[in-house]
């Protein structure tokens, strides 16, 4: 009888609230197994451990202490783990835990993640989540066999194994997590570093869906109209942020100034200018960049990746859809279509409410931080967004956060990660109004 009425009551809580407590529970087990003596080399406070379990889960990337030195081989196990279950994808994520505990995901829950993951029935998302968890641990196995051919030479066998498996996990879940003190700035021209990193943190951030479309048995002209708009979206953004990171760092002494030949600094952009976005490493000191350039990697970290992945951020498709929704309007158009595909008026509406509360957050975020921090306003805006975007990149402010500081990038990296499942939720709730109102008009711009 008892175990009926808790399931009963665990079905009546809703699938976001859910979620969020079960991400907030995994995050103080992975701070309380991070204080464990034989999971650390220095000495921890409880502020340490919850930032870090909570930059792991989010798959942030953000740090407040040498991860290399400051844990053992236990504790960078521990951040492994709660990388690998934090990257795993909200709607898998989701998933599988409700479907663990026997609790129904509900008619609005199904309506969603139907929607999210753009399956039509149950069956077929069940299916599509055992497909990713098959296409993560094959990406993160052939990248850690990969990257060994650079590790194991410098390391050794047995640590430069772990460091491929570590650095697999880290860059598959777009965590940006390292264990070296300085990120991979010494590998900033190694080819198989510079070519397997940013291809396990692409395919970890273009979305489980495009995935499952672009590697299944659908040609392209049967491919999802999200698909479509994805591709053709980080089509658009890598090499313009690559470009752009080229153009605005060539004679900076900081970072591409210090290398002498054009393949070297052509590498270097290559490297950073695709993992902004999403994943967090960095081969160059984000901090000697000119103030134009972080300027840029800001709205680059507020785009993020892709819906269902292992990206955060706005999204791409959002920004997307509200880039067309513009000149939609400019055009007098009352219908957004691409690709032979119209885009409904709530989608729009979904679009304009995540953009919103997302830059709302962000505000609130760098007013509360600006209001109690006397650090560079340009230094705590970049260090907002990557915590929005669970980028990880940071100008050097991370350490210098105070209690108040921390407990603020917390909430900012915990409602970038769960927030969007959240809000998408609600929206997917639709109510047909009971009275209709005539219509009114409002003065504009």
């Amino acid at each position: 009888m008892k175990r009926r009425s808790f399931a009963r009551r665990l079905a009546r809580v809703p699938p976001p609230l859910m979620l969020a407590g079960l991400y907030a529970l995994f995050i103080l087990l992975g701070a309380a197994a991070l204080m464990l003596p034989i999971a650390r080399n220095i000495p921890l406070t409880w502020s340490d451990a919850i930032f870090t379990a909570t930059s792991a889960v989010t798959v942030t990337g953000l740090v407040v202490f040498d991860t290399g030195a400051g844990l053992t081989l236990f504790g960078e196990m521990v951040l492994a783990f709660l990388i690998q279950l934090g990257g795993l994808g909200l709607m898998t994520f989701a998933v599988l835990i409700l479907g663990a505990l026997g609790v129904p995901v509900g008619l609005t829950g199904h309506t969603f993640l139907r929607e999210d993951l753009n399956q039509p029935t149950m069956h077929q998302l069940m299916r599509l989540v055992r497909t990713i968890l098959k296409a993560v641990f094959v990406c993160e196995l052939a990248g850690a066999m990969l990257l060994a051919l650079t590790f194991v030479p410098h390391y050794g066998v047995w640590q430069g194994l772990w460091e491929s498996l570590f650095h697999s996990i880290s860059a598959f879940n777009n965590a940006g997590f390292s264990t070296f003190s300085d990120g991979l700035v010494r590998y900033a021209t190694d080819p198989v570093v510079n070519v397997v990193i940013p291809a396990l943190f692409i395919i970890g951030g273009i979305g489980y869906v495009v995935l499952h479309d672009v590697f299944g048995p659908a040609r392209p002209g049967g491919w999802s109209l999200h698909t479509r708009i994805m591709l053709m979206g980080t089509a658009v953004l890598i090499p313009l942020s690559v470009a752009l990171f080229a153009l605005l760092e060539w004679n900076n002494p900081r970072t591409l100034g210090q290398f002498d030949s054009i393949t070297a600094r052509l590498t270097v952009s290559w490297f950073q200018g695709v993992t902004t976005r999403t994943a967090g490493f960095n081969t160059t000191d984000i901090a000697g960049m000119h103030d134009s350039t972080a300027l840029m990697f800001i709205a680059l970290m507020l785009i993020g990746g892709g819906s269902a992945s292992t990206a955060g951020g706005i999204k791409v498709t959002t920004v997307v859809v509200m880039m067309m929704a513009t000149v939609a309007f400019f055009r007098r158009q009352t219908q957004l279509h691409a690709y032979g595909r119209s885009i409904g008026l709530d989608q729009v509406l979904k679009v304009m409410a995540l953009i919103a509360i997302s830059l709302t957050l962000v505000f609130v975020a760098i007013f509360l931080m600006t209001a109690t921090h006397d650090g560079h306003f340009l230094d705590i805006c970049f260090e907002v967004a990557s915590a929005f975007g669970t980028v990880g990149l940071s100008r050097g402010y991370t350490t210098e956060l105070s209690e108040f500081g921390r407990a603020v990038i917390i909430v900012v990296m915990f409602l970038g990660r769960v927030g969007p499942l959240t809000l998408g939720f609600f929206l997917a709730t639709r109510s047909t109004p009971r009275v209709r109102y005539p219509a009114g008009r409002i003065h504009l711009g």
